[in-house]
């Protein structure tokens, strides 16, 4: 399982042998079910994860609805920034959308790592500059384009987005009803 974290890690900042096995040393292997949480509304975030297999998203809940903030698939990095960062419990939820397997890496033996190998500090800075670059790009999709160009885009970034998330949590990402998003389906 460690090599499909490798890889990823590799495809961004290459790693020595050494730093490679410091990594594997800090992960563990874990499994999550469809619909559990992997970590809940009120958690301190303090794991970095890694999706091998299988699909997550996050969401929280605003005036008592629930709302999905991303879809995360195969070979993505997942945690909580702002409560990893912070110190302070998440606002939201991490929920697996299909039975999924992870590398779960302890942040804080990963922060300890930075001084002994900045070859893994540069990585994970290259890693929070994507994450960064991806939220401001939702971000400015909710504020430039309409829902249909959203669907759109969400459909041209994430084709499988349709076979394994619920079309529910599709219309809450887009910030539509479902109702509203089978008038865009049914348009295309």
């Amino acid at each position: 399982m460690f090599d499909s974290l490798i890889l990823y890690c590799n495809s961004i900042y290459t790693l020595s042998k050494d730093a490679e096995q410091a990594l594997c040393a800090i992960s563990s292997v874990i499994e999550i079910k469809k619909n559990k949480d992997l970590q809940p509304i009120g958690h301190t975030c303090k794991t970095i994860y890694f999706i091998e297999k299988g699909a997550l998203r996050i969401y929280y809940y605003k005036d008592g609805t629930e709302i999905t903030e991303s879809f995360e698939f195969e070979n993505s990095i997942v945690a909580r920034a702002e409560s990893l960062f912070t110190g302070k419990p998440s606002k939201k939820a991490i929920q697996a959308i299909e039975d999924t397997s992870l590398v779960a890496i302890d942040a804080n033996k990963l922060f300890n790592l930075f001084d002994s190998f900045p070859e893994i500090e540069r990585l994970f800075r290259k890693i929070i500059e994507q994450a960064y670059v991806k939220a401001i790009h939702r971000l400015e999709s909710i504020q430039f384009y309409t829902a249909e160009e959203r669907y759109t885009n969400l459909l041209n970034e994430h084709k499988e987005v349709l076979k394994r998330v619920p079309l529910k949590y599709i219309a809450s990402y887009l910030g539509i009803t479902q109702v509203s998003l089978s008038r865009i389906r049914a348009e295309k």
